[in-house]
């Protein structure tokens, strides 16, 4: 019978505390045990300990930011389906997820049909990017156009503009699902001309990048837009099923476990 984990003083706890390693303690006993049975010095624990409170920290940081960023919290790069029948350029998204495009104020186009991982591969981008501490933000275009829309109104159009075009990586999910207007129009053209070479951009779509062009009512903005983000831009198509087909009960099927609420599945976005 192993012997039990020492224990920790309340004086200790206290000293901890005030230094703000609380979160230590809920390890601690393990960790002296450990380090008892492992022979390991003074500074080897204490280097543990350190390592333990930097990884901590780093993860609650990264956390943070992501949910500033609008993030979903599943969709990150190690929840992906390997196995999802889909294909694309596995070179692309690797260059992609080195983060290389953001350092060089690049841009990437994630396109192809409804329920191939769009939005999880846009989404895990931006988590992989608030773990490197690079600012993010995250938001349907349909939705980002109805917000600065309404921003004109109560005149936090100019500060909502700043925000977006200061991030570091802005990812505009579902692009031109549907048509957009005069003065949508004017600020994606704004957005790309003040980004342009200085901060990346993720864009995701059902559509090709030249049927941009016909959804847009100004076909002068929309050319000189698209012809800048095309040219500092890595494009990943992605093909195949969609899994959406396989979350829908069977016809028919009234049966409890039918109707009770499904696990959520992450990697059908």
């Amino acid at each position: 019978m192993s012997a039990p984990a020492p224990g920790v003083s309340p004086e200790l706890k206290a000293l901890m505390r005030k230094l703000k390693l609380g979160r230590l303690l809920d390890t601690l006993p393990e960790r002296l045990a450990l380090a008892k049975s492992h022979g390991l010095s003074h500074a080897e624990f204490l280097e543990q300990l350190s390592s333990d409170e930097v990884l901590r920290r780093d993860a609650d940081s990264a956390e943070r930011r992501a949910r500033a960023a609008h993030l979903d919290p599943y969709m990150v790069l190690e929840a992906w389906d390997d196995d999802a029948k889909v294909t694309y350029d596995h070179e692309v998204w690797a260059e992609l997820v080195s983060m290389r495009f953001v350092d060089q104020a690049r841009n990437a186009f994630i396109l192809g049909p409804v329920g191939v991982g769009k939005t999880f591969m846009a989404t895990a981008l931006g988590h992989i990017a608030c773990r490197r501490r690079i600012s993010v933000h995250f938001e349907r275009a349909e939705k980002l156009h109805k917000r600065l829309k309404a921003a004109r109104l109560d005149a936090s159009y100019d500060q909502e503009m700043r925000k977006l075009i200061g991030v570091d990586l802005l990812i505009l999910d579902d692009f031109a699902l549907s048509a957009l207007g005069m003065q949508e129009t004017a600020d994606f053209y704004e957005l790309v001309v003040e980004r342009h070479r200085r901060a990346a951009t993720v864009i995701s779509s059902n559509r090709d990048t030249d049927e941009w062009l016909t959804v847009m009512a100004d076909p002068l903005l929309a050319q000189s837009a698209i012809d800048r983000m095309k040219s500092a831009a890595w494009e990943l198509v992605i093909e195949g099923e969609s899994y959406r087909h396989n979350e829908k009960p069977t016809l028919g099927d009234t049966s409890a476990d039918s109707l009770a609420p499904r696990p959520r599945r992450h990697h059908v976005l």
